[in-house]
């Protein structure tokens, strides 16, 4: 009979942490322990919350000693990876960002978790679908989603007030956003109106929000993609509605730096902006001003479908010692409890991978006291599946975002639209054809 995910409970991990065996001597050991090295890109808050995890894991029993250790961004921790994989100094489980999974897989270097699921009938369809729709690969899941999140529309209720508008009604449509910014430029005239960061992710997520694909193929989905799909009129929307703005003189231009765009939005010198939900508990804190949070928008020719997944999951490396990975496995599946998906929801703002854990009496609290924590939530559950909104799949994603994020910036210097997007597709082109080259395909 299978195990139900939801019906463990933090002490029965800590059983299945404790029973691993520790008959094999090559394993890496402290005093007796099996040691567990932790790589991850988490900092600020969101370190603070994760290695308290880790101390409260560590303290709770004294088979397993997990070591977390930071490696530097997303960007920086996967080529360190790479480039000791496979041998003694790799760690055993390592924190990788979304679009690094195709790499992962293509390394041959690890460990998938289907493995370890398997051996035990482990049930993973207790874990929040729209989530583990994107980890799952060809029937398998390769690594446990940790870290999750997706970007959400931050707006200064004050500012909106001032202006004439109801703070308790974010614009919905990238037409609304123009509207609302216009309004807000006329009532403040040391206040923008929207900032939209250069960041291929959030092109990526205003495109599946209007159930548009990043790549041919079903995203990835069904095969190797040979081309973009976002050639057409829901990829060029989001371009036409920056210069839109930034001709009207309501968009605020921060380039590629989201703490510069957070900062202004602070000071206020903007009065919505586009972010991660992970930034929401940063964001509703320091602000001196009521803080809402939205929806992402959408064109208002479109429905809206959603988002697609951020944030990162955990990876097993392949070549370690059985009882080291049977110790990686168990701490997993610890993260994944509801009572400490609770407090990593509550502590830093990231969706809880476990659904069960909004039912905790910590996140009902925080609910109350801090109610825009929940719209993240509820813009996760109310995606529509779909190819567009189960995110891309492939290993030159981050040279796309790279190409997306350029092309962003031209255009909001004033650059031309249809020649600026027509070079990026030309040019995310040449780039998936230059990985499938490489890769002999």
């Amino acid at each position: 009979m299978k195990k139900k995910l939801l019906s463990l409970s933090m002490a029965s991990l800590l059983l299945i942490a404790a029973g691993c065996s520790s008959s094999n001597e090559a394993a890496t050991k402290t005093k007796e322990q099996t040691v567990v090295t932790f790589w991850h890109s988490m900092n600020g808050v969101p370190q603070e919350t994760l290695n308290s995890i880790v101390e409260e894991y560590n303290n709770a029993q004294d088979k397993i000693q997990v070591n977390a250790e930071f490696q530097g961004t997303y960007e920086e921790s996967l080529p360190k990876f790479h480039s000791v994989a496979g041998t003694k100094d790799a760690p055993t489980m390592i924190q990788v960002q979304e679009i690094g999974t195709m790499s992962m897989i293509n390394s041959g270097k690890v460990e998938p978790i289907q493995k370890f699921i398997d051996a035990e009938n482990y049930d993973m369809s207790g874990l929040e679908k729209n989530i583990i729709n994107y980890y799952k690969v060809d029937g398998q899941f390769y690594s446990m989603p940790f870290n999750s999140s997706t970007p959400v529309m931050y707006y200064n209720k004050d500012a909106f007030k001032k202006a004439g508008l109801d703070p308790e009604k974010a614009p919905q449509t990238f037409e609304e956003v123009e509207a609302a910014s216009k309004k807000i430029v006329a009532s403040n005239d040391h206040m923008k109106g929207f900032a939209l960061q250069a960041y291929g992710w959030l092109f990526e997520e205003l495109l599946a929000n209007q159930g548009g694909l990043l790549m041919n193929n079903d995203n990835g989905r069904s095969k190797t993609p040979t081309a973009v799909a976002f050639d057409n009129e829901k990829g060029k929307s989001i371009f036409e509605w920056a210069k839109r703005m930034n001709d009207d003189g309501t968009f605020a231009n921060y380039g590629t730096n989201s703490d510069n765009m957070v900062s202004g939005f602070l000071a206020g010198d903007v009065a919505m902006f586009l972010q991660s939900s992970a930034s929401s508990r940063d964001v509703i804190d320091n602000a001196p001003f009521k803080v809402g949070v939205a929806f992402l928008p959408h064109p208002e020719s479109q429905e809206r479908q959603g988002v697609a997944i951020g944030g990162a999951s955990l990876w097993m490396s392949g070549g370690k010692d059985e009882e080291e990975q049977k110790a990686a496995w168990a701490f997993m599946k610890y993260l994944q409890t509801p009572e400490v998906q609770a407090k990593w929801h509550v502590g830093t703002g990231y969706f809880a991978i476990n659904p069960a854990a909004y039912d905790q009496q910590v996140v009902k609290d925080a609910y109350k006291k801090m109610p825009q924590l929940q719209v993240s939530v509820q813009q996760l559950q109310a995606t529509k599946p779909s190819y567009a909104t189960q995110g891309a799949l492939m290993d030159m994603i981050p040279q796309e975002r790279k190409i997306m994020e350029t092309a962003l910036e031209t255009v909001y210097n004033g650059g031309g639209v249809d020649e600026t997007f027509d070079n990026a597709v030309k040019q995310v082109n040449a780039a998936i054809e230059q990985s499938n080259a490489a890769r002999g395909k």
